[in-house]
C-alpha cells in the first residue's frame, strides 16, 4: 500500500486547535526543490501533495550556483503543481514550513525567500525546520516507531541517534565524509556515474554485481564514530588505471561491504548500549536494498523491529518539511516571516523539540 493512501494517527500533547490544519512545506537544501502539503485533523495526518524537481549535474558533483539556478527556475512550477495536487489555495494554509539548514547556502536561500514571501503575503507564520530532524520525523510517522535507534544516512550526513529528554542525542557520526558522499564520489571518480541511482540501485551496487570477490579495505570505527575517507582513498588507489569490469566489480563490492558493515557495527553497538527495541533507517541512502537487508538481519538477531523509510520520502522532499512544520505548529514553535534565517551548519542536537518525550 502506498504511503499516500494512508492516514497516520498520532496524539500530540497540545491544547486543542482549530481543525483542519494545513501546512505547506518547502525543501531546498541541496539538489532537490520540493513542496509538500499535509493536513491534520482528529489526531491524524494525511499527505496531500509531494512534488519535487531535482538538479542533476552533467558531470562532477553538485555545484551550488547551478543548483541555485535550478531551484529559482523550477520553484514556481513545483509550487503550483503541489497546490493543484492538494486541491487548496495558498490562503487556506495555516503555516509555511521551510528547511533552514543544514545545506548549501545559495540553495537554502531560495526556499527561505519563497517561504517569507508566501507567509508575508497571506499573513501566515513560518515554521523553520531542521532538515535532518525532518528526515527523522517523517520516518517515525510512517513506521509508527516511538523510540527507535535512528540511523540517518544521506549524501551530507551519517549519524546514529536516540531521543532523550526532548533532544536528539548523537551516539555516533562520521568524522569526515558521509556515507552517501563516499558512494557518489567513488562512482564519479572511477567513471561509472552520474547518474548515481538507476532503478533503485546505486551505481556502486550495480558495479558490485560484476564480481563476487571481496578484498580487505580500511575499516575505521572509533567507538560509535566512523571514518570513510581512508576507505575512499584506498579503493581509488587499488583501481588505478585498471578499469576492466572484473576489477571494478571487485573494488565496488569491497568498498560497499566495508562501509555498510562499519555502519551496521556502530548501530549494533548502540542497540546494545541503549536496549532499544527498534531500528529506523532514514535519509536518502535508506532506500539501498543491500543496506536494508543487513539491518534486517541485525534486528532479527536482537529481537528488534526494523523499518527502512520508503523511497517516496527517504530522499529530500517537501512532505517531510511540511510534516515537521506541523509538529512546530502544534507546539507553538513558529516565527514571523522576517525572522526566518538560514543556517548552513545547523546541528540537530543543538536544541530541544517539545514533541519529544
Amino acid at each position: 500500500m502506498s504511503i499516500f493512501s494512508k492516514t497516520y494517527e498520532f496524539t500530540p500533547s497540545i491544547k486543542p486547535v482549530k481543525e483542519p490544519v494545513i501546512i505547506l512545506g518547502i525543501e531546498s537544501t541541496s539538489h532537490t526543490f520540493g513542496v509538500g502539503v499535509v493536513e491534520y485533523s482528529n489526531n491524524s495526518v494525511k499527505f496531500l501533495a509531494n512534488i519535487s524537481s531535482q538538479y542533476k549535474p552533467q558531470s562532477g558533483g553538485i555545484h551550488p550556483r547551478e543548483s541555485f539556478l535550478h531551484h529559482v527556475n523550477n520553484a514556481p512550477r513545483v509550487l503550483q503543481k503541489a497546490l493543484e495536487t492538494a486541491k487548496i489555495n495558498p490562503s487556506e494554509i495555516d503555516a509555511v514550513a521551510v528547511s533552514v539548514g543544514p545545506g548549501l547556502g545559495p540553495c537554502l536561500r531560495v526556499g527561505a525567500s519563497l517561504a517569507r514571501f508566501i507567509a508575508s503575503y497571506y499573513g501566515k507564520p513560518v515554521a523553520p525546520v531542521n532538515h535532518a530532524v525532518a528526515h527523522i520525523e517523517i520516518g517515525k510517522l510512517v513506521s509508527g516507531f516511538k523510540d527507535p535507534v535512528i540511523v540517518y544516512v544521506s549524501g551530507g550526513n551519517t549519524m546514529i541517534l536516540v531521543q532523550k529528554n526532548k533532544k536528539y542525542r548523537v551516539i555516533g557520526e562520521t568524522l569526515d565524509i558521509p556515507l552517501g558522499n563516499l558512494l557518489d564520489t567513488f562512482a564519479r571518480e572511477i567513471g561509472i556515474a552520474p547518474p548515481y541511482v538507476v532503478e533503485g540501485k546505486h551505481a556502486v551496487d550495480i558495479c558490485a554485481e560484476w564480481s563476487s570477490e571481496y578484498i580487505p579495505l580500511p575499516y575505521t570505527v572509533k567507538g560509535c564514530d566512523l571514518s570513510f575517507s581512508g576507505l575512499l582513498t584506498a579503493a581509488l588507489r587499488l583501481i588505478g588505471n585498471n578499469r576492466d569490469r572484473e576489477n571494478l566489480g571487485k573494488i565496488c563490492r569491497s568498498l560497499r561491504e566495508t562501509a555498510f558493515n562499519m555502519l551496521v557495527e556502530v548501530t549494533e553497538r548502540t542497540l546494545m548500549l541503549t536496549s532499544k527495541k527498534s531500528i529506523l533507517l532514514v535519509g536518502g541512502v535508506a532506500s539501498n536494498k543491500e543496506l536494508r537487508w543487513k539491518f534486517e538481519v541485525v534486528a532479527e538477531h536482537y529481537g528488534a523491529e526494523f523499518y527502512g523509510t520508503p523511497p517516496e520520502v527517504a530522499g529530500d522532499n517537501g512532505l517531510m518539511i511540511a510534516y515537521s512544520g506541523l509538529l512546530h505548529f502544534l507546539h507553538g514553535k513558529l516565527v514571523e516571516p522576517s525572522r526566518v534565517f538560514t543556517r548552513q551548519r545547523y546541528r540537530l542536537d543543538e536544541e530541544e523539540y517539545p514533541w519529544l518525550p
